[in-house]
């Protein structure tokens, strides 16, 4: 069985979205799933926020629970972890490097176009050696940094914006935006 956690920053709004979603059109799918998520920066106990559980209940889906913050333990039980950011994969990863094969945001995830996918591993790759130069006390190359700069402009932005303190209709926009890449991650989960 699949574990997949979602990862966004307070986990009140858009990972509990993405949870509750694709676990009820995974139980409609048939697909044998468990799924959690979890904020870089919350606390646990904290209550979903009343426009995603206005989101979910106008979408007839059911959401139980509240805040967790992401742990060690959650991001080991995971087989996918899938942020709603970047900025939360990079936060991620910097806390907790082991995870850096199954950790991606979501709508990069579910990008099926392979150069943009080679692009975003040079950019990793880049970022994983300016992070270990400046533990050194060193510096990219300006090469490097060039490169750098350019597969940025490049590559798409795979962030799902946040509705925190918004109106619904942000939420639902949120939403919206957010079921169409579980669709394509359903797609994704019954191939393989």
């Amino acid at each position: 069985m699949t574990r997949i956690l979602f990862v966004c920053t307070g986990n009140t709004c858009r990972s509990p979205m993405a949870e509750a979603m694709l676990r009820a059109m995974a139980k409609q799918q048939g697909i044998p799933l468990e799924v959690r998520s979890a904020g870089v920066s919350t606390i646990d106990g904290l209550p979903i926020s009343t426009h995603a559980l206005s989101t979910l209940r106008g979408k007839s889906v059911n959401h139980q629970g509240s805040s967790r913050a992401l742990s060690g333990e959650a991001v080991a039980w995971a087989d996918l972890i899938l942020t709603m950011t970047a900025s939360h994969k990079r936060g991620l990863l910097n806390y907790f490097p082991e995870a850096v094969d199954k950790a991606f945001t979501l709508k990069e995830y579910v990008n099926q176009d392979t150069a943009v996918q080679a692009d975003i591993e040079e950019l990793e790759r880049l970022y994983s050696e300016m992070h270990m130069k400046q533990a050194l006390g060193q510096r990219l190359s300006s090469e490097e940094r060039t490169r750098l700069l350019e597969l940025e402009r490049r590559i798409p932005s795979f962030d799902i914006a946040d509705p925190f303190g918004g109106t619904l209709g942000m939420y639902e926009s949120c939403a919206a935006e957010i079921e169409e890449s579980l669709k394509a991650l359903v797609g994704i989960l019954q191939k393989g």
